[in-house]
């Protein structure tokens, strides 16, 4: 889809708020996008950004900031596992020297920047707790996508209160044990057989921010994204103890 069409599609299934994936090919059309989610009443939440401030990343502030448009800078990163206290130390201190930049021009358009757990040293949320706390910056936080937090699922409950005050939004996926490794990484929600159980932790949690849903597949984003509408809405009443409904019949996804 193009600009247009994709805003369609989001007024279409009820959207207001959304967030933006790109590849270079797509960065002359940003403003137009841009034009049209305002025109549309949607709310640009956030854009994947660089990992360094590039000239691509620079693109996207000019726009942003054309616009008068103020989101989430989703920022990710890597790395393996440190050896010891001192590489760690070392590891926090690399990445607060990479980010500050980042969160100074966010911050000179009105912008935040949330870390973005992409897998690898970086995606730990207590790794991402360490770089925030060393960045002392209002406008940095944290971005928690389930289908990149499968090693998480045992110690989820213990990890949600720990990231709660940082958290900008909370993107949810159907989940099973080790389904990053399994073929399953990303589902539509109902799916997943921990599904019932990470939104019971979310729902006893007291989070009340944003909450996003993927369209993070190589099917139609329409049918992905409704699919994730049908799952969320069959199994938000069983939150709450109501018996579950028929179980919704999937565009994209079979057994």
């Amino acid at each position: 889809r193009g600009p247009q069409a994709r805003v369609e599609m989001l007024k279409k299934l009820g959207f207001q708020h959304y967030a933006y994936d790109w590849r270079a090919e797509h960065l002359p059309t940003f403003g137009e996008e841009l034009d049209l989610l305002k025109r549309h009443g949607i709310s640009l939440t956030g854009v994947w950004f660089p990992t360094a401030m590039n000239d691509d990343a620079r693109t996207l502030l000019a726009t942003l900031k054309s616009r008068d448009v103020k989101t989430q800078l989703w920022v990710t990163g890597g790395g393996g596992p440190t050896a010891n206290a001192d590489e760690q130390t070392q590891r926090i201190a690399a990445e607060v020297a990479r980010l500050k930049p980042i969160a100074a021009a966010a911050a000179e358009v009105g912008c935040t920047v949330g870390l973005y757990n992409h897998g690898g040293w970086f995606g730990i949320p207590e790794n991402q707790l360490a770089i925030i706390d060393a960045l002392k910056l209002p406008n940095v936080g944290i971005i928690y996508n389930q289908h990149h937090g499968h090693d998480d699922l045992d110690r989820f409950a213990e990890i949600l209160p720990k990231i709660k005050p940082h958290l900008y939004c909370l993107n949810l996926n159907g989940m099973d044990p080790q389904g990053d490794r399994k073929g399953r990484k990303i589902l539509p929600l109902g799916v997943g057989t921990l599904d019932k159980q990470q939104l019971t932790i979310i729902h006893q949690s007291g989070y009340r921010g944003l909450v996003g849903i993927l369209g993070h597949t190589q099917d139609d984003a329409e049918a992905r994204l409704q699919d994730n509408l049908d799952g969320l809405a069959w199994l938000l009443p069983q939150l709450t103890g109501k018996a579950a409904g028929p179980v919704p019949k999937y565009r994209t996804y079979a057994a």
